[in-house]
């Protein structure tokens, strides 16, 4: 069994056929589904997924690219949202200064809400940084530093140095469909050395679909393509790393697993 670890079933891509996108998924071996809310305005969509599909957990939270927009959202708000049996994760959340679509000092102060209601519930924090590498370490560094917090790097790609840092402070690392793509080579060569325990695999369906699928809108279905390529990266058999990511899942989203 695989785990897609990070997919937006409210997308426009998956939302118009959602049932018939799960069952495709299924028939491929994906036996769970964390469908992932980027602004406030999604958590009553993604919680209702969950709620009527059996293999679909949510995560609440904010992108970075939807933080001027949610400035006043207020820590409360967001950790009574993680009150719901089906909420397992906190974010996506975290920085992007590539596109900088809100600012960089308001993406800082609700990275580090989402990461301060973390270390309150239990939950896990999904982070997401773009171009922005020193600065998401140093918060992480600084916030680790109050207390420890469960959290990942999703759809991972950064340098290896940033990679071999956030491991060392305890991070899980996430790997989508970009592994595959012909230019990923230094993504390939961490993707072949994150320790085992610490890996997880996902799509960000909609987007970023894996070869041989380039070009098409995304499915939960194509993280075994995934799977597939980053088990011959690391010499094993597809099954064990399903058999572990699925096992590395449901230690770090321990809300799914009770």
């Amino acid at each position: 069994m695989l785990i897609d670890s990070h997919c937006h079933l409210e997308y426009k891509g998956l939302v118009e056929d959602q049932l018939a996108v799960l069952a495709r998924a299924r028939a491929a071996g994906v036996g769970g589904f964390l469908n992932i809310s980027t602004r406030e305005s999604e958590w009553g969509q993604v919680v209702a997924t969950a709620e009527r599909e059996g293999d679909v957990w949510a995560s609440v939270g904010i992108h970075p690219h939807e933080a001027d927009a949610h400035e006043d959202l207020g820590r409360e708000n967001l950790l009574r949202a993680t009150g719901n049996d089906r909420v397992i994760a906190i974010g996506e959340t975290g920085l992007d200064y590539y596109y900088d679509r809100s600012d960089r000092q308001v993406q800082r102060n609700l990275f580090r809400m989402h990461i301060d209601v973390a270390r309150e519930t239990g939950l896990p924090v999904i982070i997401h940084t773009r171009d922005a590498e020193a600065d998401t370490l140093q918060i992480l560094e600084e916030e680790i530093g109050k207390g420890a917090f469960p959290a990942l790097i999703h759809c991972f790609t950064a340098s290896a140095g940033f990679g071999r840092k956030v491991l060392d402070l305890g991070l899980t690392i996430s790997l989508s469909g970009i592994v595959t793509f012909k230019n990923a080579s230094e993504l390939q060569t961490v993707a072949a050395e994150v320790p085992a325990e610490r890996l997880l695999v996902e799509t960000d369906s909609p987007f970023l679909a894996p070869v041989p699928h380039r070009g098409k809108s995304c499915e939960p279905a194509f993280v075994r393509n995934t799977a597939e390529f980053v088990a011959g990266l690391r010499g094993e058999p597809f099954e064990r790393l399903a058999e572990q990511t699925t096992g590395n899942f449901f230690r770090l989203f321990a809300k799914a697993a009770a």
